[in-house]
């Protein structure tokens, strides 16, 4: 009588090489390791048995530590590379939701960070596409993510002070704004040694007055928004897109938070899609300076009156 063991052998061996076929049944396929101790087995002994353990080692499939997901989508639009000034003149303006400008610049801003998870991964896709945006941040988060503040300015985005707590402003004094935008000021320069510049109120609320204050007091312009994807009420990163991609035109100060995951996910085909209708990014810095220079040119024409109509 043949060797059972050797049957054994036969249909395991056929069932590697064959699935799904009359002789194989439900027989799983030899990993290579299974295969060699089996074949080891079959040469110098007759007869063999298992014990429950050695039969599953015998038949384990090991996972691959090396494998990698591949990355998909291939390589992405860029943001050109350009030398522009950011110091903009105090005759600016006090308050901004767009400005006019000759080109087709836009600021991207994002509000209530930094965010431990969030903002790094924004950070990431900002850089393989060369765009420096502006980040509000509010100052009770700078203090608990301070690395994550030098690495944005490390890597040339610009901070603008949205408040320390996040309250409305205009619920506040005049002396609680005032100290309420210090200590944000103060946590930025602590974190990573720079000054804010511009200021967000919290949900956009201060009246025309307490904007001329911060302005005489702290030498902030309040910078609103041209372009509100609604990202806040969180309807999708699909939904964010598109309204983005609808409304902005160029000048536009693009609101949006990266205190929100889907906004996040909805930035790259955001980005790209602005990118490839020809939109470049620029700080809202850099953004009052084109402004600031169209004045400086007007007021140089003798004669000129329009510079209002900036």
């Amino acid at each position: 009588m043949a060797n059972p063991l050797h049957t054994l052998g036969y249909r395991l061996l056929s069932a590697s090489l064959k699935e799904n076929t009359p002789e194989t049944g439900n027989l799983s396929r030899l990993s290579r390791r299974a295969f060699l101790l089996l074949g080891t087995s079959l040469t110098s002994c007759s007869a063999l048995t298992f014990t429950k353990s050695q039969a599953a080692d015998l038949f384990k499939t090991g996972s691959n530590s090396k494998y990698r997901t591949p990355s998909l989508g291939g390589p992405v639009p860029r943001n050109p590379d350009m030398s522009l000034s950011s110091n903009f003149s105090r005759n600016a303006g006090i308050s901004f939701s767009r400005v006019m400008v000759s080109g087709n610049y836009v600021a991207m801003t994002f509000d209530d960070g930094p965010h431990p998870q969030n903002t790094p991964r924004l950070l990431d896709i900002l850089r393989v596409r060369n765009i420096k945006a502006t980040f509000f941040v509010i100052g009770q988060s700078v203090d608990l993510y301070p690395q994550i503040i030098r690495r944005t300015v490390a890597e040339g985005h610009e901070i603008g002070n949205h408040t320390y707590t996040h309250r409305l402003l205009s619920k506040l004094s005049d002396s609680e704004i005032a100290l309420d935008l210090l200590r944000c000021r103060d946590a930025v320069v602590r974190a990573a040694g720079v000054h804010p510049r511009t200021m967000r109120p919290p949900y956009g609320g201060l009246p025309q007055r307490q904007r001329e204050m911060v302005y005489n007091t702290c030498g902030y312009p309040t910078i609103l928004w041209s372009v509100d994807p609604l990202d806040w009420k969180r309807p999708g990163p699909s939904v964010v897109s598109s309204r983005i991609l609808h409304a902005t035109t160029s000048g536009s100060i693009i609101l949006s938070h990266d205190l929100h995951a889907p906004t996040v996910d909805a930035m790259p085909a955001t980005l790209d899609g602005l990118l490839r209708r020809g939109f470049q990014f620029v700080t809202v810095s850099q953004l009052l300076a084109m402004k600031s220079e169209a004045l400086t040119a007007q007021a140089d024409v003798p004669g000129d009156n329009s510079i209002n109509s900036l």
